[in-house]
């Protein structure tokens, strides 16, 4: 069979086909570029946020880690074997703070015994004194920014060994145990040591002498530290708290500080 169809219905047919039109075409990729800025923002945000949580838990962990080891330290400072007839330095102080005269950090120095044991050797059991050193130095790290370095401390550690008549430093002795100025910890803010007696009250100025020091039943330790990139999205004027008091410093930048505070009980004190 043959169909025949006329002009006008195949124009019709032709014109009755639906499509999209050009402004259709528009409308659609404005609102997938909406979308896709949408999901871009959202995506930004929490990742932003995820980073904020990174670096306040890191910072906290840096602090509980400083912190135990402080106050592991500190109670180990007076410690002496009974057995042990050594003497000891004249000026053998057990805890002995020195309180910064400006910005920097408080420096601490404890003393405390201990024996070495070598089999080959006689007697096989050496008595010795070392002094462990906690002190602030300014942070040698340069600042992406300003090309300058940063306005914070570094902690060094040092143990330096008695050997009868002065401190033996590590280039002199063949002691594994003695060190200087090892970096334990960067991007410190702040470091303060409170001595306090039996009563619950500060001793000030912090004991200089074996008596006065003997005093001394726990150490307030105020450890501020900051985190290493910019944390807030505005820079504003943020004071600085320590031991409940708050600080001369104060700091306007977008950088988050975080304090912990503890008390370390001496328990060797008062038992030379």
């Amino acid at each position: 069979k043959i169909y025949l169809f006329s002009n006008s219905l195949m124009k019709k047919k032709i014109t009755s086909i639906s499509g999209v039109t050009l402004i259709e075409i528009l409308i659609g990729v404005v609102i997938s570029v909406i979308m896709m800025a949408a999901m871009f923002t959202s995506y930004q945000a929490v990742n932003n946020t995820y980073s904020q949580v990174i670096d306040r838990a890191k910072i906290s962990q840096t602090g509980r880690d400083i912190i135990g080891m402080l106050v592991r330290d500190i109670r180990m400072a007076g410690f002496k074997y009974f057995d042990d007839t050594t003497k000891s330095p004249s000026n053998y102080v057990p805890i002995l703070i020195t309180k910064s005269s400006g910005s920097g950090c408080d420096k601490l120095e404890l003393t405390y015994g201990d024996r070495i044991y070598d089999a080959n050797k006689t007697p096989s059991i050496t008595f010795v004194t070392y002094k462990i050193t906690y002190e602030c130095k300014a942070s040698k790290i340069i600042d992406k920014k300003t090309k300058t370095t940063i306005n914070a401390f570094g902690i060094y550690k040092s143990k330096s060994k008695w050997d009868g008549s002065q401190w033996v430093a590590p280039s002199s002795s063949t002691d594994d145990l003695i060190y200087k100025d090892e970096l334990i910890v960067d991007h410190v803010q702040d470091l303060i040591f409170i001595p306090i007696d039996e009563k619950g009250k500060i001793i000030s100025p912090p004991p200089k002498t074996l008596n006065d020091s003997n005093k001394i039943k726990i150490v307030d330790i105020a450890f501020t530290t900051r985190s290493q990139r910019e944390f807030f999205r505005k820079a504003k004027k943020r004071d600085l708290r320590s031991l409940g008091v708050k600080s001369s410093k104060g700091y306007t930048d977008k950088f988050l500080r975080d304090s912990i505070v503890v008390s370390a009980h001496t328990r060797n004190m008062g038992l030379q």
